[in-house]
């Protein structure tokens, strides 16, 4: 065991893929995690099994979404406990129940679908502005149940919807400015309907009033991938290694979880190594998020940006948990 952080923000961490997983399953990679109202976490995956449900303590629970999905990316648990999917090759997102029974789809074209799924559903031309073009996550509106989806492998833009998939308005574009990005990764609300984006490439978080209204920008970070917000005041920021190939071993620069205040002020840096399977070092946090006693639970995309360049190829370690101390 390894521990990470400082003063109240200590974490203990293993190094070991949390969950149990039943004797043949892999992950392959996680790429997104949630956790309900009970803490059991539910992990998003590209191993077979889509969606795999543990326990707080990685006990296995169950699993759904066989033959669902093409590219799992973005999960999220919404207040009632609702799941939803954001599948970045099906260009859609999509509303279940926490059994796995599809509720909603919202397409390509964001109008709602009533029945089935959509399967490599067109996608919007890119960098149109309009939805959906490799979509990458979600966030619910804990105040009225909007879901604001973040669209930004192939657009700029947020687009927020009703509770029931009406589209009631959309903006971002592309750029480095307040309010434009170059990928927008991640994305959560708080309880004051603020809204927290990883920006990923332009190496920061971008924070916006309910209205789309840019609020603030939080600088000195690198990669932001991923972003949560707890209801105790706090938001971690998953960022992935920003050095290059001749620097590689470079520390300080990644792969790391930053616990911030809602002001954007720095409490804890987890980590200052460089990527690797070590305990207490990640590979690509690529999505995050916590439970009620403050545990993070981090899943890193390794296989897709380090396991698969391996030769042979190989599956690494991709969804830790970090157990608060104190």
């Amino acid at each position: 065991m390894v521990v990470l952080g400082s003063g109240q923000y200590r974490y203990e961490v293993s190094g070991e893929n949390f969950g149990s997983l039943p004797d043949g399953w892999v992950y392959e990679e996680a790429t997104a995690c949630a956790v309900d109202s009970n803490d059991n976490v539910f992990v998003f995956n590209r191993g077979g099994h889509p969606v795999i449900v543990f326990d707080s303590e990685g006990n296995f629970i169950k699993s759904w979404g066989d033959g669902v999905f093409s590219t799992p990316h973005g999960i999220t648990i919404g207040p009632d406990d609702s799941v939803y999917c954001v599948d970045t090759v099906d260009n859609n997102l999509r509303k279940f129940t926490p059994d796995g029974e599809l509720l909603m789809t919202i397409g390509a074209s964001g109008q709602l679908v009533s029945e089935g799924h959509f399967e490599h559903d067109i996608p919007a031309e890119a960098m149109s502005g309009k939805p959906f073009n490799r979509p990458t996550h979600a966030a619910i509106d804990p105040r009225n149940g909007d879901i604001c989806v973040a669209d930004g492998y192939s657009n700029a833009r947020v687009h927020r919807f009703s509770a029931d998939g009406e589209l009631k308005e959309s903006w971002g574009e592309s750029g480095t400015g307040p309010g434009e990005f170059n990928i927008v990764h991640a994305i959560d609300i708080d309880g004051d309907g603020m809204i927290y984006i990883g920006d990923r490439e332009n190496h920061r978080v971008q924070v916006f009033q309910p209205d789309g209204t840019h609020h603030a920008t939080w600088a000195n970070l690198s990669r932001a991938a991923a972003v949560a917000v707890d209801d105790n005041g706090l938001v971690y920021v998953g960022e992935y290694f920003a050095g290059i190939s001749s620097n590689d071993r470079g520390t300080r620069l990644g792969p790391r979880v930053t616990v911030c205040d809602r002001d954007g002020n720095i409490l804890a840096r987890l980590s200052d190594q460089s990527y690797g399977d070590a305990p207490g070092s990640f590979y690509s946090p690529h999505m995050i998020d916590t439970d009620s006693k403050g545990n993070i639970y981090v899943a890193e995309v390794s296989y897709s940006d380090y396991g698969r360049n391996m030769d042979p190829p190989q599956e690494l370690r991709s969804m830790q948990k970090l157990v608060k101390l104190g």
